[in-house]
């Protein structure tokens, strides 16, 4: 990757590259952009690179966690208001769309905004308008606006639960950020690379790693993907700098994690051929769920964008 807003972005896993490809694409456009991906995975991060090499760089993105903002508030924020509004309401406010106006605006987990605040969204994306609260007429706003989820809003929709004409809105180019337990080749990239620049901000002397203990470092599922290995690189570095470190140093839920169902399975002798399973059990899956992708993708334990992009891999129709 030569763009050097994405220089943060790490891994060669060939879906995380294929997203940065389209990132790098679609960046200098005002396309609104759906990124997807279990919490952790860099979905920010990605925002923030796509926004830095967009030709609205100059400024500062705005973000707003939509998930943190309370149901009877979420109108208010989002497009603002004027004195008066409401009870509380003592002076104007612009709301977020109006401080983003010229820049991008970053709306994280919004899949959890109510119903109301989602016809409202709609339109700023559909007219480039917002009304905020109290006031007869529109305003209007530039706002390139990306959004990430850490949800199926797929079957959101299909559950009533998000506007279907919202999502095919906010869908126009998606973006699916795979999870560390995807992409375990990355690891050893992303423990060395984010070891080094810690190290550097913390002026401490780099650990290394005994064999053993990488080797467990791959086995381990990362729940918490990319962000928690940064964690683990961060407290590893602080706890033992310059050290060696061996399987013995690493947290307990790294060399013991919790058993699952997978335990049972055991390696024939005779090896087996990876991709002929992983087909065999997603086919097995979608059988048993009689074709309903989502919940197909909840029995194998992955995202609904992951289960269609190995669907192709595999020719599954």
């Amino acid at each position: 990757m030569k763009n050097s807003a994405f220089e943060h972005l790490l891994g060669q896993a060939p879906e995380f590259l294929a997203a940065l490809r389209s990132a790098q694409l679609i960046a200098a456009t005002d396309v609104t952009t759906l990124i997807t991906g279990e919490t952790g995975t860099g979905k920010e991060l990605l925002a923030q690179s796509m926004h830095e090499s967009s030709t609205r760089h100059g400024t500062a993105m705005i973000t707003i966690n939509c998930a943190a903002l309370p149901d009877n508030l979420v109108e208010a924020e989002l497009f603002g208001y004027r004195r008066g509004a409401f009870t509380d309401a003592r002076q104007d406010q612009p709301g977020k769309f109006k401080a983003a106006d010229g820049t991008t605006l970053f709306l994280d987990e919004v899949a959890e905004l109510p119903l109301a605040a989602q016809v409202k969204l709609l339109r700023v994306l559909e007219s480039g308008e917002i009304q905020p609260l109290g006031q007869t007429t529109t305003d209007k706003v530039d706002v390139r606006v990306i959004a990430a989820t850490n949800r199926d809003l797929y079957e959101l929709v299909q559950q009533g639960r998000f506007r279907e004409d919202l999502y095919y809105r906010l869908n126009v180019v998606p973006l699916h950020l795979p999870p560390l337990r995807e992409r375990f080749a990355d690891i050893e990239l992303l423990l060395g690379k984010m070891t080094a620049r810690l190290a550097i901000y913390h002026r401490l002397d780099a650990p290394r790693y005994t064999t053993l203990a990488f080797e467990a470092l791959q086995a381990y599922a990362w729940p918490g993907n990319v962000r928690e290995l940064r964690n683990f690189c961060e407290r590893m570095l602080v706890l033992m700098p310059g050290k060696q470190i061996d399987i013995t140093n690493l947290p307990a839920e790294i060399i013991r994690p919790e058993s699952t169902a997978d335990d049972s399975l055991q390696l024939p002798g005779s090896g087996i051929q990876l991709d002929n399973l992983e087909a065999s059990m997603i086919r097995q899956a979608l059988s048993r769920v009689t074709g309903n992708q989502s919940k197909a993708a909840r029995l194998l334990g992955i995202t609904r964008s992951a289960l269609i992009y190995r669907m192709k891999k595999y020719a599954i129709e």
